[in-house]
């Protein structure tokens, strides 16, 4: 009976051990955003005070693990503060505890050396003495610059005697271009830096005039990274591939002023045209507000206008049989081109600007401006004349990957073009929802444009 019941203990006590057995909690990760915060500070007592100016970051998980999470820490937070003096940065570390609960544990530094590189400063009581090591450090890296713009005129909400645009040269562009980096990364969405070494790279800054003051530093309040290309024979064409102005300053004129010192100097370098590498609309708005005024100074322009308007006038496009275009003559695209630097791309799209300025009433013929881009949206989307000929994009089933399940082709010339590639009829509902919600964006910026402009005027 005995041996019996110590069995039956046994079980027990085994019972017991087995129910408090368990598996640690897999470690999920946290998103870098959620644990990450990023200031903007001018002088030393900002920094850790609620006066400092946070930076709003995109997505910041490309510069950490494969799946962008941060793993391996309780109770994380990262503080980042950016000088805007010297535009070094230092991070202060804090979390409750570290364990790798089958993810490893992040390598914080090395992560965040992928965003600030060099100008992450190792303590915290060194970030804090650059704030007067460094107070010089914007004037002597424009102090060999070449000043391009005084005193511009614009809708800024500031002072521009105050403001002028540096172009900076020499070793001193490459030093100061990857101070700037980070910024570039943390606001610009899928940006990357450009190569410092090629000397087709130009960059130019916006600074507050020099204060010879030797204690207080320059104010920059922005940038643009731009590229020559060469253009046979004996021209260049001038490419904005960057700008930013930096978070405090901006809403405020001062990436319009920068935009128009760099369109002034492509015309005074006589470059063959100036465009912009996929410019978000914020920006592409700015340009058409720099733009129509100069255009409408245009002798060429007024003629050419009131030809194309005329005839949107008289038409009446719901009853159409076949496509107008209402586009400008060739002569004046290249008056455009020569005389302002304005590529055909982008005049195509000030035109249509231009032509609702010039509709007066224009909701008597709001109809009829709205065919004309919606034309155009159909054109660049779809094809020209929107019939089978040019680029066709036709789905194909695969067994592969249903995302690039679709073929390309272009019809020639010489081919039976009266051929339609067959759609189906919902493909055909949706694209036309697609087509018509471009419309209303496009009409939309056209009207905010067109209000800027006749406020500039007035």
């Amino acid at each position: 009976m005995g041996t019996k019941h110590q069995a039956s203990s046994d079980t027990v006590t085994d019972a017991k051990k087995r129910r408090k057995v368990g598996f640690a909690k897999a470690d999920e990760g946290v998103q870098p955003n959620d644990c990450i915060k990023i200031y903007f500070v001018s002088k030393e007592d900002e920094v850790g005070s609620e006066e400092c100016f946070a930076i709003e970051p995109v997505d910041l998980s490309s510069f950490f693990e494969e799946d962008g999470k941060i793993y391996g820490y309780q109770g994380l937070k990262i503080t980042v503060w950016i000088s805007s003096v010297s535009f070094q940065a230092y991070a202060d570390i804090s979390f409750v505890s570290t364990s790798d609960a089958g993810k490893g544990i992040t390598d914080l530094k090395s992560s965040l050396q992928n965003i600030f590189a060099d100008n992450l400063v190792e303590t915290k009581d060194d970030f804090l003495k650059t704030f007067s090591t460094e107070t010089n450090y914007v004037k002597s890296m424009i102090s060999y610059g070449k000043v391009i713009s005084n005193e511009l005129s614009g809708p800024l909400k500031t002072d521009s005697s105050e403001l002028e645009v540096v172009q900076v040269e020499g070793p001193s562009m490459g030093l100061l271009y990857c101070r700037l980096v980070p910024l570039v990364l943390l606001l610009v969405d899928g940006s990357n830096p450009i190569d410092v070494t090629d000397p087709d790279w130009q960059i130019y800054v916006l600074v507050e005039k020099k204060n010879y003051e030797q204690d207080t530093p320059q104010k920059l309040f922005g940038f643009a990274a731009l590229y020559r290309f060469f253009h046979y024979p004996d021209s260049h064409r001038l490419r904005l591939g960057q700008i930013l102005v930096f978070p405090p300053y901006q809403r405020k004129g001062y990436g319009g002023y920068l935009l128009q010192a760099i369109t002034n100097k492509a015309v005074a370098d006589n470059v063959h045209d100036f465009s912009i590498e996929e410019p978000l609309d914020s920006l592409q708005h700015v340009r058409a507000c720099i733009d129509i005024p100069r255009l409408l100074a245009l002798q060429a322009i007024q003629p050419a206008l009131t030809s194309t308007v005329d005839l949107l006038k008289e038409e009446n496009l719901a009853k159409r049989t076949q496509i107008t275009r209402f586009t400008p003559p060739p002569e004046t695209i290249e008056e455009v081109r020569k005389t302002l630097k304005i590529n055909k791309k982008q005049f195509l799209q000030l035109w249509e600007i231009l032509m609702y300025l010039t509709l007066d009433p224009i909701e008597k013929y709001a109809e009829n401006f709205r065919t004309v881009v919606y034309d155009r949206i159909k054109a660049d989307v779809i094809g020209k004349d929107t019939g089978a000929s040019g680029k066709r994009v036709v789905e194909v089933p695969t067994e592969f990957d249903s995302e690039v399940s679709f073929v390309m082709f272009k019809t020639s010339g010489g081919g039976d073009e009266s051929k339609e590639v067959e759609v189906e009829e919902s493909d055909k509902v949706k694209q036309e929802e697609q087509l018509q919600k471009l419309v209303d964006e496009r009409i939309e910026a056209i009207k905010l444009v067109a209000e800027k402009v006749r406020v500039a005027s007035s």
